[in-house]
């Protein structure tokens, strides 16, 4: 049933979008209160099939890249338009609930990487584990953790979404400044932290100077990284540091999105009251 898929995504921590047949009119493949699921990889149940379901699909995809839970409604004509002989009329109700708002990628599976990764296991974020000696990663890992086995581990930088976090700590100087930059040239980092001294950080910056970078942007980089009134060298402590840092980080950008819960009486009564036919591209925000 739907809501045993929903109590395993929501154990998994995974983002999805209940679907719902909200309204009919005339002939449709379901009727109302029929629900499916739609998580970033996978749809689960059905609303009818065909092109209906494949369209409710491509929206329910779209809300979840816009990382926040929130709720729409769309108008439905199973006409010609949408490939559909049923002639009816459906109304969907699209109500997405993110669980996770930031991917963090980390640079690194030595003993620092290990005991940062065993914190972050218990947070809502996921985790991309890049290294490149793939033995040094753990047989068993956390449901939001995803080790990435890259001889070129700068290259991974291109597959993480807008307003990532990057953690840098592989100790090898030359790798750590190629994934830096890589990551200063996409300039859309909401984090980037850089494990090492102020003197490493000293010939970082005369080298991102002399590659004509400006003084804001490679100044955006946190270098030593973490929380500075959390001692010790420690692989934990180090570890613990640098989470208290990802989670004040985290706690501050939450606290700027808006947050709407329920349904917006204004938009509802407007929809109730306006004409069903409406065009198929129009979606209500509720």
């Amino acid at each position: 049933m739907w809501y045993d898929v929903i109590k395993q995504l929501e154990s998994e921590n995974q983002d999805y979008v209940l679907v719902t047949v909200l309204g009919t009119r005339g002939s449709t493949p379901r009727d109302c209160g029929t629900k499916m699921i739609v998580s970033r990889t996978k749809s689960y149940a059905t609303i009818g099939g065909g092109h209906l379901e494949f369209k409710a699909i491509e929206q329910a995809r779209k809300l979840l890249t816009e990382q926040q839970s929130q709720q729409k409604f769309e108008h439905f004509p199973l006409g010609a338009k949408l490939g559909q002989c049923c002639g009816g009329q459906a109304t969907i109700l699209f109500e997405s609930f993110i669980k996770t708002s930031i991917d963090i990628m980390l640079f690194g599976a030595g003993h620092v990487g290990k005991a940062l990764v065993s914190i972050l296991a218990g947070l809502p974020c996921r985790v991309h584990w890049v290294d490149s000696r793939e033995h040094e990663f753990p047989d068993n890992l956390a449901s939001n953790i995803s080790k990435i086995v890259s001889d070129s581990p700068s290259d991974e930088v291109k597959t993480m979404p807008e307003n990532a976090y990057y953690v840098i700590m592989t100790h090898n100087h030359p790798l750590d400044f190629a994934i830096s930059e890589s990551i200063l040239k996409r300039n859309d980092a909401h984090y980037i932290g850089l494990i090492g001294s102020k003197t490493k950080w000293k010939r970082f910056q005369m080298r991102f100077e002399h590659k004509g970078y400006t003084s804001e942007l490679y100044n955006s980089i946190r270098c030593p990284l973490g929380h500075s009134d959390v001692p010790g060298k420690l692989p934990s402590e180090v570890a613990v540091a640098v989470a208290g840092e990802i989670i004040s980080l985290y706690h501050q950008q939450q606290s700027k999105q808006l947050k709407k819960q329920g349904v917006d009486w204004k938009h509802l009564k407007r929809f109730t009251a306006t004409n069903t036919n409406l065009p198929l591209s129009e979606t209500q925000d509720l």
